[in-house]
Formats: C-alpha cells, structure tokens, sequence
C-alpha cells in the first residue's frame, strides 16, 4: 500500500504557500493575487540583501498584474490555470524586452525580440513573472558565482553555496519568493542547487519541455518545493513549440495524478557509487541508503547498482564543453573577454588547442554516454543515487573542488542522464550532521517523467520527519544585518 498523503501545512506566510494552495486560496475567496504578491514582495525585501538571487526585478509590473489577476477571478474569467501565481525565470530563458546576460559580463546586453517557450507557456496561463533569477559565467558552474551578477547564496546559511547554474532559482525557491521557479540544466544546473537548497526539481526527457535554442542534453524544468507544484508547471510548459525543432510530440499526460503510487514489485536500482568524480560523503551515502531502505520496506525490490560511468567519460564531456565554450569566447570582443570570471577563462582556455580528431572522439562519447546509460538503467523502472557526492561548500567557490583541473568531479551522478534524454529528480532526503541538505535522485526511463514526478511525491510523504525541510528555517536570524535600503536584484 503507498504511503498516506496529508493534507499540505498551512504556512505563516502566503509566500510560502504552494501554487495550489494558492490556487486553492484565489478560488475560495480566501485572499487575492494581490495579497500573495505583497507577501512575496515582502518576503524579497527582507531576504534579497544577502541572498541575492535576482536580477531585473520588477515589482511594479508584477503588482499591476497581481490586480489584473484579481480582478480576473471576481469575474470569473481566468488567464489559464495557474492565474496570480508568482514566478520566477532563469535568467537565460529569454523574455521579450530583457536581455540575456548569461551571468558574464563580458555578454552584450541585447533585448529579447520574444518570449522563450517557457515564458510563454508560463504567461499564457497567467503567472505573474515578478523577476529573472541570477546564473554565474556562461552557465558553467555549479555556483552562485558570477562575473556580472553580485554573489548569490544560499537562504540555508549565506556562507553556503546555492550551486548552480539554476543557482538564483534554486535560491528563490528556497527563500521563499513564490512558489514557482524555473531553470534549466545541461549537466546537472537544476538538480544540483535542488539538491543544496533542499527543494524538487525535475529534469524533464529532453525534448518534453519546447526550449529555444535547443542544445544536446540541455533542459528547462520546474523548481519547487513540491512535486506536486512541478508537475503542475510540467502541465503548463511541456506544451508544444515549434521553436524547438527536437522537442517531443505532444502528449496527453495526467500531471495532476501523483497519488496512488505504490513501490511494491518495482524493481528499483540502487547507485550508491558513479565511478569516478569526487568521493561520496559519508552523510551523503548514509541519507541516500535509508531511502533505498525505505522503498525496499514498502516492497520495492531494489538492487544495488554496479557503476556504469567513467572517468573517461567525465573528461571527454568536459573537454567538449571547454571547446564549446572557447568557440563562444573568440566571438566576443577582445576588449570584453578580459571580463569573463577568471576560473571560466582558465577553464575554456583547456579547450584552446583540441584537435578535430579529439573533439570527434568527444561527440562519440555523448553517443557512447547515452547508449551504456540507458543500458545500465533499462532493467529497473527507477534508479535511486544522491545527485551530488557531496553537501554544499563555501559561497565564493565556482565548484566543490575549487579546482579548474577537476571543475566536473561533481555532477558524475547527474550528467548520464543529460547525455540519456531520460528524466530525472531531486527530492530531499535529509541533513548532514553541518545542517546541510542532501539530494536524492530518482531516475527513470525515457519519458517516464509522470512516473518519476510519482515517486517523487510518493518519497516526500514516506520519508522520515528529520527529511522534511522546516521552512521556516532558511532565514531565521540570519537577515537582520542586511541594509533596509540595499536594492533586491541589479
């Protein structure tokens, strides 16, 4: 039998609210957009000093738009389903109007001619973008660390990373600016800074969320705190655009059935080790082994895993991307490359002098990548891993090993599935003896994203009370020395 469901918590404050409840409060009469968006605003005001995950925000905007909303469910003419929601985009999902900064300053500051597909799905239905978040240089860190953007942190404890690239969404999810985030991930850039701000995210099958421009193993997907809220902006953004020219057909999938899932006669892998990378944390493996343990209880058969990835693999997709990167860099003005951070400039300069012979070899190892993982992971209908070997780390580090030689020692958990297409979550599982949050991942099939969303929500009911992230916590004394006049966002 699956775990009992309980009702959701009522929070303090309407900006820790989830979209439901929200949603569930607009229709009931019980407040407005307009209530939620001054607790949300509030909320940035007080915490956006130190935390520092946005950047063009525009509270006035999104408050007009809170009274429109309202005044659009008194009359009982909604936008779309998720009308008066706060939300917040990535700041490389583009928005017409705003630039893409890419989190270098080295970008030129150009406006979008458009709306992403993600940020017109999400407007059409009526949330309210109140800002973009905060990514460091070029989206290649697993940090809050950024050339153009101030420092980012992490609401947990300012000392600690946020990680990244989804770095300022992770950040606001945790901190409490609404309920809806989104971001993207290439190699891991949602489920890592999930996995560090103890929130849900959902790498999608590539191809399920319409993105522009697509790119191999890059993504968008929801960040929440709940499944239950990203499967409801799944419901949103997996809609077709034919922007994405790999995008997935459309399906007709019921994102609001999480309840009912039932662990008993799955056969569940359990991944405890990637193969190579940084060495898995010993509170880390302990808090990944009792959820295996858990699934097991509930009658899952689940199966230790031998590792599939290898250290050679990790180099290969990491040269490809320096080469990648270096390309992007020799397009920029020579007066602006001196402005990228300079751990990235050390980092793509490694992809200086690559041959075409190696770099053939790199794209085959994509290839290779996708095929051994899908393999490996095709005898189970989940696979259960941390997302990172290890907690999170100083706030000022670009990477938890704060070593360009081994800048992707740490995302050999999330990267075979970017390289897969299959989807891919993070849920928290619980705190190290620091305080610091650990990430289970659960893996499924291609396009088994309903399926992993499932467990997903089956997990945060089931897991022990210590596993649950107190939200009133990330905050709590840690804000009364940030200046009331300091700006939220840049």
């Amino acid at each position: 039998m699956g775990a009992k469901r309980e009702q959701p918590a009522v929070a303090e404050s309407l900006a820790d609210y989830s979209a439901i409840q929200l949603l569930n409060g607009f229709r009931a009469g019980s407040f407005s957009p307009i209530d939620a968006m001054k607790a949300v605003l509030a909320r940035i005001e007080a915490r956006e000093p130190i935390v520092r995950a946005l950047w063009g925000f525009d509270p006035e905007t999104a408050t007009r738009k809170a009274e429109e909303s309202a005044k659009r469910w008194r009359q009982g003419k909604l936008k779309g389903r998720l009308d008066g929601v706060p939300l917040t985009l990535k700041e490389n999902i583009p928005t017409k109007g705003l630039p893409l900064p890419l989190g270098c300053a080295a970008t030129e500051l150009v406006p979008a001619v458009e709306d992403g597909p993600p940020a017109a799905r999400l407007a059409e239905a009526g949330a309210i973008l109140i800002s973009k978040t905060t990514m460091p240089d070029l989206g290649m860190l697993s940090s809050g660390l950024s050339s153009f953007h101030a420092l980012t942190t992490n609401p947990w404890n300012p000392a600690w990373n946020p990680g990244g690239s989804s770095a300022g969404a992770g950040a606001a999810a945790a901190a409490g600016y609404g309920p809806l985030h989104m971001g993207s991930d290439i190699g891991g850039s949602l489920r890592l800074p999930a996995s560090w701000n103890a929130i849900v995210t959902l790498k999608p099958s590539a191809g399920r969320v319409p993105i522009d421009p697509p790119y191999f193993g890059r993504v968008a997907g929801p960040m929440t705190r709940t499944a239950a809220d990203a499967a409801l902006m799944m419901s949103v953004v997996s809609k077709p655009d034919a922007r994405d020219y790999m995008s997935l057909p459309p399906s007709r999938i019921r994102w609001n059935a999480l309840s009912g899932f039932d662990p008993k006669g799955l056969r569940i892998g359990y991944l405890p080790s990637a193969g190579c990378g940084l060495p898995v944390d010993p509170a880390t493996a302990l808090a990944i082994r009792k959820a295996a343990e858990l699934f097991e209880r509930a009658g899952a058969r689940v199966e230790r895993m031998d590792p599939f990835f290898s250290a050679e693999m990790l180099h290969d997709l990491d040269l490809f991307w320096r080469v990648r990167a270096w390309a992007d860099y020799l397009t920029m003005k020579p007066e602006r490359r001196k402005l990228v951070l300079p751990f990235i400039r050390e980092w793509l300069e490694g992809g200086s002098e690559v041959t075409g012979t190696e770099m053939m070899r790199c794209v085959n190892r994509q290839l290779e990548v996708k095929k051994i993982t899908q393999a490996a992971t095709r005898p189970f209908d989940f696979v259960l891993s941390p997302v990172s070997p290890v907690p999170t780390y100083p706030a000022e580090w670009p990477m938890p090993s704060n070593d360009v030689t081994r800048a992707m020692d740490h995302i050999a958990f999330t990267v075979p599935y970017n390289m897969s297409d299959q989807p891919a979550a993070s849920v928290n599982a619980g705190f190290g003896p620091d305080g610091k949050a650990i990430g289970l991942q659960i893996a499924g099939p291609r396009f088994s994203d309903l399926a992993v969303l499932r467990a997903v929500a089956w997990f945060e009911e089931a897991r022990p009370r210590e596993a649950v992230p107190d939200w009133s916590v990330p905050g709590k004394g840690l804000w009364k020395g940030a200046s009331p006049n300091a700006k939220p966002g840049r």
